[in-house]
């Protein structure tokens, strides 16, 4: 019987390699939309869905399902719910004071202070169903909530500086709880005030 042979490089069965496997494609990154006005679209569309569902519908998901915007955007913008409502109803409050302090600051005298504060009420804050809700919605949710309680009570103070263009402090804290009133009341009523007893109401008022 013969000796075997060595095996050597050349007599050696080459080994099969496996084919090199293809790298898969790393996942196209989407791309982020250009959206500065995110933040403001965000409190708009919480106002919607406030006027529309309420507080008590009025979430992250709820507000950013409408404003078309992923889930995550509310909360980078607005650490809590109460922060986006915050900002949502103080943008409603400054936009109906705005325009109390223009025509308090229009009005020339007493009297027409009057006659402007009943057209305020008949057709600003009653005339429209959207700030009659969002109003009496923030009163309701600021009892409960500090961080609203702080949006009525700014709200308030820039409506009393308004009212004193033409009113002494104490009566304009008044007037203004009275106009506050006739709210929740034309709100809750269903035979609201007209505008000619609001006007008799304010008028009786500021004898």
């Amino acid at each position: 019987m013969s000796a075997a042979r060595p095996r050597t490089a050349a007599t050696a069965r080459p080994r099969a390699t496996a084919p090199a496997r293809p790298r898969a494609a790393a996942p196209a990154r989407r791309a982020r939309r250009y959206d500065p006005g995110r933040k403001d679209r965000l409190v708009a569309t919480a106002l919607d869905v406030i006027a529309e569902q309420g507080v008590a519908g009025a979430s992250h998901r709820t507000i950013a399902r409408a404003a078309d915007v992923p889930l995550g955007s509310t909360t980078y913008h607005f650490a809590s719910i109460d922060e986006l409502l915050a900002a949502a109803f103080t943008r409603h409050a400054e936009t109906v004071a705005a325009r109390l302090e223009e025509g308090m600051r229009a009005a020339r005298g007493r009297k027409a202070a009057v006659e402007f504060l009943v057209e305020h009420l008949s057709a600003d804050l009653l005339g429209s169903a959207r700030d009659l809700v969002l109003s009496v919605e923030l009163y309701v949710a600021a009892a409960r909530r500090p961080a609203l309680r702080a949006v009525t009570q700014a709200w308030m103070l820039r409506s009393r500086r308004a009212l004193e263009l033409h009113f002494d402090p104490v009566t304009a804290r008044e007037l203004d709880a009275l106009i506050e009133g006739l709210v929740l009341h034309s709100a809750l009523s269903t035979e609201p005030m007209t505008a000619e007893q609001i006007r008799h109401a304010i008028r009786r008022f500021t004898r």
